[in-house]
């Protein structure tokens, strides 16, 4: 690579202020609060438009220069630093919501749309939506969140943010621009199929197989009133069933089960909070009614413990679990998951129990229940003092067994880091991995798409 000659193209086609190699900038570029290790930076560039990213795409498969896609760079595992240098595609400067089909009920957004910029612009023109947000910083993006099958607080009812793209505009790793779902054939964003749906392969592919340039996500009528039905116990072998009851009933928005050793009134215990909604008092009281005879005749929930300061930590669906990053100096910090069947989810949190405790981490355990209990994403947080060089290889270690830990429980790991990656593609089918390859390599076969991510050999 003539690194000259190729920031003297990349200037031209953004325009020099929106293009980097100075230090300062790459450095911010080459790491994230995680335990991933920094990676060297070539160039960052902010492109505006489909046109300027298809530009970018054919100079890099000229000049072999690696891309790295970036949405808000909240993944903390690593997905967005440049593994093999490169390009860093920051795409903050797409960030215009094209439209919004309010009888279809999706939101056609550009890639660089945040989850705050949506949901603020919801409340102000679109009242009566809402779209799925998140446990994270409202800097994340849509695409970003969607692309990782992320979930957020409608993903009870309706699956895990992945699910909820009626359609994606790609640019593909030749620099052709694609468009997958309805789209294809029609003005209308407003669904995947019945066509052949190859929205799929751009979904926790980590830009190996393209660029997210444009998507459409789903929206949601949004309820008068919202409430929550607190509950804490102490046996995990509870929860299956316990869950298994709460989402027959057809009454939660939201279930979310948290284990922390801070504060201290929550230690020892585990909290289910169940969200309902209405659009009326009576509404919210029959359906209290329905939770709480749930909880009677589980036995052993307790429902008289102070309940309004957890009401208060929970209701508005603050950023609770990210809190977690101040429970060590430093700010590093690991948010590690993964997609798990629900008579699994006991051993699990045991698991992730022991490894914390292992570690000297600090216990902080969740699970949310994503389409009505067909799947539960377990996550568990490990903070660490990033100027600490033995806390953060605690924290690699514990991320490390945490992983391998899931994968003896049939779970899979979520947004998986690079050595996660590796301990997936050593137990998946060789099938499926051999017709990854195939498809990597159809697509990409100068291989410049985020690469050193699912890469096999």
């Amino acid at each position: 690579m003539n690194k000259d000659k190729s920031l003297k193209d990349l200037k031209e086609i953004v325009g020099k202020e929106f293009v980097s190699n100075n230090a300062e900038d790459l450095f911010i570029y080459s790491q994230d609060p995680g335990v991933s290790d920094p990676q060297p930076v070539d160039f960052v560039v902010m492109p505006k438009t489909v046109e300027e990213i298809q530009k970018i795409v054919k100079l890099a498969n000229e000049e072999k220069i690696p891309i790295t896609p970036m949405g808000g760079g909240m993944t903390l595992s690593g997905l967005a630093i440049p593994v093999k240098g490169g390009i860093v595609l920051d795409m903050k400067r797409m960030d215009e919501i094209i439209e919004i089909n309010e009888l279809s009920r999706y939101a056609l957004i550009e890639a660089g749309v945040t989850t705050g910029k949506l949901q603020a612009y919801l409340e102000e023109h679109y009242p009566n939506l809402e779209v799925s947000i998140p446990d994270a910083p409202p800097s994340v993006t849509v695409a970003g969140n969607a692309l990782i099958h992320g979930s957020g607080f409608l993903s009870q009812k309706h699956g895990d943010h992945g699910s909820m793209l009626n359609g994606l505009e790609v640019v593909l790793p030749n620099g052709e621009a694609c468009k997958l779902g309805s789209c294809a054939l029609s003005n209308y964003w407003f669904t995947r199929g019945p066509i052949p749906d190859f929205i799929g392969l751009f979904t926790s592919s980590f830009g190996t197989m393209g660029i997210a340039t444009k998507l459409s996500i789903k929206l949601y009528p949004k309820p008068n009133i919202r409430d929550i039905i607190l509950g804490r116990f102490e046996d995990p072998k509870m929860i299956p069933n316990l869950l298994l009851k709460i989402t027959h009933s057809e009454i939660a928005e939201d279930i979310l089960l948290s284990m922390q050793d801070k504060p201290e009134w929550m230690k020892g215990f585990f909290f289910i909070m169940v969200y309902i909604t209405g659009d009326s008092k009576e509404e919210l009281d029959s359906k209290t009614k329905i939770l709480k005879n749930i909880y009677r005749k589980a036995k052993g929930i307790d429902m008289e413990f102070p309940s309004k300061k957890m009401k208060d930590f929970f209701l508005e669906k603050p950023i609770f679990y990210s809190t977690t990053a101040d429970f060590r100096k430093g700010g590093g910090f690991e948010y590690v998951g993964a997609m798990m069947s629900l008579e699994k989810i006991p051993e699990a949190i045991v698991s992730g129990s022991k490894i914390s405790n292992k570690y000297g981490i600090i216990t902080t355990i969740g699970c949310r229940v994503i389409g009505k209990c067909h799947n539960i994403l377990f996550f568990i947080s490990y903070p660490f003092n990033r100027a600490d060089p033995d806390d953060v290889q605690n924290a690699r270690n514990a991320l490390e067994e945490t992983n391998v830990a899931m994968l003896e429980l049939g779970g899979i790991p979520w947004k998986a880091e690079l050595s996660a990656q590796k301990l997936i593609l050593k137990k998946i089918d060789p099938n499926y991995k051999m017709l990854l390859k195939t498809i990597r390599s159809a697509l990409d076969p100068n291989g410049i798409m985020n690469p050193g991510n699912w890469e096999v050999s």
